[in-house]
């Protein structure tokens, strides 16, 4: 969808001015705004439009949070609808109508047998706090400490999260291979390495010597986002189930960035169709607001009153914006729209690795696609791929934005270009991404400056 009135365009110096003064005064860890030197002003559906006037296609999407896009209307009239009402905008945690209607409508979505015995903990604004909910809500429930993960997760930048992610320094949890065919772990991929991998973690857990306590819970992600866009076979995911049940581990879902619609299901876990104990779910439920909850078995419901708080879990527009959202979704069926778009882009994106040697893999489920980039002329012959090329991908990125597409980089080395468009991409504008991408491809990988003099990075 094109913005359709012209974005209000700022003096190169002003402009210049507003980036040059962000860089000035905000932290180090500053991300995003790093690679992508642009200045929103308006933004609709897929568009956002700078400072500067241009005009870009967002494949970014918030980090996959606006699934219907910037500023969707059915989002806007459930914000002014809440504005306009004289609602009071923080409650805390009471009861609101706000808050039953999002709650109703969340609960319609869940996989059934889990929403017919659930209960929901509505958290801090942020998806790392519901993870740290999760976490401190399967070791009340079960007296026990320990944790399961699994290399190449992602699930926040609060200290429990970052001890469950794939980039943890201090490990104080037990890390279990992740399936994957283009760099399984074990060198054989498909269902004899994910078959591997779930033999892995059977053996460790009931090995007496394995140095590994009954865990609180299992925590695992259905498609790792940032870890590369890494989807877990449906096989894979039963025997996690299977082996978290019969050994009484909760096992905890990661839905922040694979719920509502984006994968082709509703929820990512109904593929395999798996039924959690705990999901925990943020980004897109709040329709472009910040939303986090937790919904869980009841069983596990041991925490006393104030267990887990938070002064903005109350946040009565985001619900608002997120219960239509998940209306809108669901009614207009994106989810399975989202698979049918999301498979034909992996079709010409596996047809342009045929002629770019420079893709090694590409994956994703639905519209969460990942292109790995490799380099080609630096084959280990002991590795099954070749090496990753984080040059080239920083330079595909940077390519893409001088075209006027806004992409993300993720994966092992960052070499991964990532697409998470919203649900309402048209087939025109699938084509126009995939479009600006291969020419973006076409040019990065001429350019004399791709790489450093040492060659590739990793």
């Amino acid at each position: 969808m094109a913005v359709t009135e012209p974005a209000p365009v700022a003096q190169p110096a002003a402009y210049e001015g507003i980036l040059r003064r962000q860089s000035l005064r905000e932290s180090a860890a500053r991300t995003y705004a790093r690679s992508l030197p642009i200045v929103p002003v308006r933004a609709r559906g897929l568009t956002i439009e700078g400072a500067d006037g241009r005009r870009y296609l967002d494949c970014l999407s918030g980090a996959g949070t606006l699934a219907l896009g910037h500023n969707h209307p059915v989002v806007l009239e459930a914000i002014k609808k809440v504005l306009d009402s004289g609602a009071p905008l923080h409650v805390l945690d009471l009861a609101t109508p706000v808050k039953d209607a999002f709650t109703t409508e969340l609960f319609a979505t869940l996989p059934r047998p889990l929403a017919d015995n659930a209960r929901i903990q509505f958290c801090g604004p942020a998806g790392t706090d519901a993870v740290e909910a999760a976490l401190k809500l399967v070791r009340t429930a079960t007296g026990r400490n320990g944790l399961l993960t699994f290399t190449g997760a992602y699930h926040g930048m609060t200290a429990g999260a970052l001890d469950a992610s794939g980039g943890a320094t201090d490990v104080r949890v037990t890390r279990l291979p992740y399936p994957q065919n283009y760099r399984c772990p074990f060198g054989t991929g498909g269902e004899r390495g994910a078959e591997l991998a779930a033999r892995w973690t059977e053996n460790l857990l009931d090995d007496p010597k394995g140095g590994v306590p009954a865990p609180a819970g299992m925590i695992l992600e259905p498609v790792q986002g940032e870890g590369g866009v890494i989807p877990a076979p449906d096989a894979w995911m039963r025997r996690m189930r299977d082996i978290t049940a019969t050994r009484s581990i909760p096992l905890i879902a990661d839905e922040v960035q694979t719920g509502v619609g984006r994968t082709g299901t509703f929820w990512a876990v109904e593929h395999s169709g798996i039924i959690p104990d705990v999901m925990v779910l943020s980004k897109a439920i709040g329709g472009s607001l910040p939303l986090a909850v937790i919904v869980y078995r009841s069983d596990l419901d041991a925490w006393q009153p104030g267990a887990h708080a938070g002064t903005f879990r109350g946040n009565q527009l985001a619900m608002a914006a997120g219960a239509a959202t998940l209306a809108y979704v669901r009614e207009n069926r994106l989810a399975e729209r989202a698979a049918t778009l999301g498979a034909r882009m992996l079709g010409r994106l596996q047809g342009l690795a045929a002629t770019h040697p420079g893709i090694g893999d590409v994956r994703g489920r639905g519209l969460m696609i990942g292109v790995e980039l490799v380099d080609p002329d630096a084959v280990d012959p002991r590795a099954d791929a070749p090496p990753t090329d984080a040059a080239l991908a920083a330079a595909v990125q940077q390519e893409c934005l001088a075209r006027g597409l806004i992409v993300e980089l993720g994966g092992r080395h960052s070499a991964v270009v990532r697409l998470l468009p919203p649900l309402t991409l048209t087939d025109e504008q699938a084509v126009a991404v995939l479009d600006r991408f291969a020419d973006a491809l076409a040019a990065a990988e001429r350019s004399p400056h791709r790489r450093n003099e040492t060659g590739p990075s990793h």
